[in-house]
């Protein structure tokens, strides 16, 4: 092959090779951007009525992983602080012997948070399905997304996206010694191909398991009715669509995020 030939060749693989790079990096170096815009700490966030908790893996016996454990306690201090009037805990409970959302409220009312002021989404399988149903089921308009720092960003252009005016406050008490360095590594790394995905669901906008609208109704509101009713043992149309026991294929629940 001639030089001129060689080179051309060379110059097509570099600018190919930037192309691809741009296109699996684009989208996580723009959710970055966007997602640091509507960040917060715990005690400067602005007060919102609900915080949407999203889940993570839950070991047998009802333990919350780590990056779990610190995504409760940030909603427990938003809680306590003022910040919020009700959390939303949403996660996977795909199987029957799998649930996110009981054990991420029975760990929030062990760190004070009462059972009323706790609902529960079984459906929150993908961080595209708890914003959708946040959104769409649970009624919500506004809200403080809590998750840890790399996943924020996904969880706020999704949320915002979505039709869910959101800001965030990242959840990383244990950081850097707290969670196992694989997962975080993983988790991490994830999010670059995540973050495609994600672009890809805001351009097709699958419907995720819906049900009937299930408005949250705050604790001493005018109708008196707290929040609970629509937590800890779900209505059947909305069982038949995620609630405990549904048998419909898993997500990541081995994972940090999904």
């Amino acid at each position: 092959m001639s030089g001129p030939h060689r080179r051309r060749l060379w110059t097509g693989l570099a600018l190919a090779s930037i192309g691809l790079a741009f296109s699996l990096l684009g989208p996580r170096l723009a959710f970055a951007l966007l997602g640091a815009q509507r960040t917060y700490a715990v005690d400067r966030v602005p007060a919102h009525d609900v915080a949407v908790v999203l889940g993570a893996r839950v070991y047998p016996g009802g333990h919350p992983s780590g990056m779990l454990a610190d995504r409760l306690r940030t909603g427990a201090d938003l809680y306590h602080g003022g910040k919020v009037r009700v959390l939303l805990m949403t996660g996977d409970n795909s199987t029957v012997d799998y649930n996110e959302p009981d054990a991420m409220k029975r760990y929030a009312i062990g760190l004070g948070v009462p059972g009323e002021a706790v609902v529960v989404d079984y459906a929150g399988r993908r961080t595209y399905d708890s914003c959708y149903r946040a959104r769409h089921i649970f009624q919500l308009r506004r809200a403080i997304v809590v998750t840890q720092r790399f996943h924020l960003d996904r969880a706020l252009v999704l949320c915002n996206a979505l039709g869910l005016d959101a800001v965030g406050v990242a959840a990383d008490y244990q950081r850097p010694s707290g969670y196992d360095r694989a997962s975080i590594t993983y988790s991490s790394f994830r999010e670059v191909p995540a973050a495609l995905a994600a672009l890809m669901d805001l351009l097709r906008l699958p419907p995720p398991i819906l049900g009937e609208p299930l408005p949250i109704e705050l604790p001493g509101s005018a109708t008196g009715r707290a929040a609970t009713p629509h937590a800890a043992t779900p209505p059947a149309g909305l069982r038949l669509a995620g609630g405990p026991g549904h048998d419909q294929g898993r997500g990541c629940t081995g994972c940090g995020v999904r």
